[in-house]
């Protein structure tokens, strides 16, 4: 038998017809069936949804089968379907929770399925730990048959549209003349993201707007290096703004109109500031240890709450839930809302940056001037490496132990383990080594009050990474 079935930072990822089989699928699910039964959930439906990659769509067809077969009705998406709309659906319908079939933005060769609980919100520890409790007990589950009933298809496009619309201006937009060019990379965003604009009277123009089971020959990442088909539409086309988000429609990117990539950290704190102020919103912010100090900086100014989170959008989630952040953001390009899903939502993330370049009628480039000259500017980068398993292990056990007092020439003046191991440093710049709980790599994240300090921050990473 392939590795052993573990739930990562989001949900479990293997390589189709490899790790990722329709028996161990199935044990999985049946194992997810059990905890929604022992939660007393069992006579609500759960909702089954996938995404655009190779056999997501069968995945998740037998995975509803099976839930009926063990007595637990399911729905089942009748198309393919971004994350956040799942997570809108489990909330509007008060489902007993949902299954997507999505490897997020993990290469075209990997499968994957998360289960999302009745609150919408991705499964916390807890949940997932139950699950491979349940899991490890499971040694096979029958096929089901093919005309099991229990199964119903539903339509979880409109409400979802719906939703969006309310919760951004989109009249504003139209009205100030945007021209906008789209990508969803072959996603499940297409005919909601462009459908969203074109309805409003917003004219957009959209690269690959069809499915394509191999991406392109890329990931759907919708990182700087697979958007430079979209920065040269944009910076050629005299578009006010190119925005893309990844395969299943949970992470997002803006492409400024000179073409250049706008990081999501910065995305971030100019949303949060915006929506403070165009909203009126007071409660805090939320984000993870990964994520740029600039949030504090927002918060501070404006009396408000920082909730710093581990890694995984499913943190920041319960606080949404709890109603103590208005914003949950995270540097991998996650972010939701108040009022909204406790998931992360790229399309949400996109029409709102376009609403503030709208409402404000001002440049990303000249709100960041702007954000830097009240607050004091901060520049962020992260680096990721490609380790083998033994490696991997051997960091994670040395970052348990580090107790650098100094780092780059300066004073350490925190310490933080909660996710890795991040160093603080006395100018307010810090360093964040940790292992991704999604793929085998270690990330580095950096941040700093200058860019020839930044430069220097990563210098020294480098340079700690080959010791540790």
């Amino acid at each position: 038998m392939s590795e052993e079935i573990k739930f990562g930072t989001s949900g479990w990822r293997a390589v189709i017809a490899d790790g990722f089989t329709f028996d161990r699928s199935r044990r999985v699910v049946a194992a997810i069936g059990e905890h929604v039964r022992a939660q007393g959930l069992a006579d609500r439906p759960v909702l089954v949804g996938y995404d655009t990659r190779f056999l997501m769509d069968r995945f998740a067809a037998e995975a509803a089968r099976t839930l009926a077969t063990a007595g637990i009705p399911a729905l089942l998406s009748d198309a393919a379907v971004p994350t956040p709309t799942v997570s809108h659906a489990v909330i509007t319908r008060k489902l007993a929770g949902a299954i997507n079939f999505t490897a997020s933005h993990n290469p075209p060769a990997y499968g994957g399925l998360k289960f999302s609980t009745h609150q919408g919100v991705p499964s916390p520890k807890a949940v997932t730990a139950d699950i491979e409790t349940r899991l490890a007990k499971i040694e096979e589950v029958p096929e089901p048959a093919a005309d099991v009933p229990g199964v119903e298809q539903v339509d979880l496009r409109a409400p979802y549209l719906a939703r969006i619309r309310e919760l951004v201006n989109l009249d504003a937009i139209a009205k100030a003349g945007v021209k906008v060019a789209v990508d969803p990379l072959y996603g499940t965003t297409r005919g909601y993201l462009d459908a969203l604009l074109r309805d409003a009277g917003i004219p957009c123009e959209t690269l690959h707007d069809k499915r394509d089971v191999l991406f392109g020959g890329r990931t759907p990442d919708c990182s700087e290096a697979n958007l430079d088909q979209l920065a040269a539409l944009v910076r050629d086309g005299g578009f006010t703004l190119g925005l893309a988000t990844d395969g299943d429609g949970d992470r997002f990117a803006v492409i400024d109109p000179t073409g250049a990539f706008v990081s999501a950290n910065l995305i971030l704190a100019l949303l949060a500031d915006y929506l403070a102020e165009s909203r009126g919103w007071k409660h805090g912010l939320g984000r993870t240890v990964a994520t740029t100090h600039l949030l504090d900086a927002i918060a501070k100014e404006r009396g408000m709450a920082v909730h710093e989170t581990p890694v995984g959008f499913k943190y920041l989630g319960e606080l949404l839930v709890a109603e103590k952040v208005y914003l949950g953001g995270e540097e991998s390009a996650g972010m939701s809302i108040l009022g909204h899903v406790p998931e992360k939502d790229g399309i949400l993330a996109d029409l709102l940056t376009l609403e503030m370049v709208a409402v404000r009628g001002r440049t990303l480039s000249e709100m960041k001037d702007d954000l830097f000259a009240r607050l004091g500017a901060l520049f962020s980068r992260r680096v990721d490496h490609r380790f083998d398993l033994e490696r991997m292990e051997t960091l994670r056990r040395a970052l348990t132990t580090a107790e650098p007092r100094q780092f780059d020439d300066r004073k350490v003046t925190r310490i933080d383990r909660r996710d890795g191991l991040k160093l603080v440093l006395e100018d307010g710049a810090w360093m964040l080594l940790r292992p991704s709980g999604t793929e085998p790599v270690v990330r580095q994240y950096f941040e700093a009050p200058s860019e020839i300090g930044l430069a220097r921050l990563m210098e020294a990473g480098r340079r700690f990474l080959a010791e540790v």
